[in-house]
């Protein structure tokens, strides 16, 4: 199976760490960082994994979630959450429109690596 990962993050800073620590782990690693064209870019991009953050330009990652779980063949696709605001408000709307993981910022290299192999070996397995 292939190790691409899609990260729609609309901070550069994390961007850039995140790219770096996935990218040294053997990941290939696509980035954006607008929310109101992120589903068609998951769509054509196909990646085997999609990190998301909640708060993005345009459209909210809450949003992009819901509307790519309508989507057949992205409802099994592997999604990790990132958010600054680590209410279980947001922890329950975000499982409800089909999280795989939720992580709260600020998160460690070894927490963004664990759940990145972690979502990427259940999805292998299914």
């Amino acid at each position: 199976m292939s190790r691409k990962v899609l990260l729609i993050e609309d901070e550069p800073n994390i961007t850039e760490a995140i790219r770096f620590l996935l990218t040294r782990e053997g990941w290939q690693v696509d980035t954006h960082a607008e929310g109101t064209d992120a589903v068609q870019v998951i769509l054509s991009a196909r990646p085997d994994l999609v990190i998301l953050d909640v708060m993005l330009p345009g459209k909210s990652g809450m949003d992009v979630l819901r509307d790519l779980r309508e989507h057949d063949e992205m409802k099994a696709l592997p999604v990790l959450m990132l958010t600054a605001r680590g209410q279980s408000r947001d922890r329950e709307m975000a499982e409800q429109a089909g999280v795989s993981r939720f992580m709260t910022k600020p998160f460690s290299n070894t927490e963004v690596l664990t759940a990145v192999r972690d979502l990427h070996a259940q999805a292998s397995q299914s």
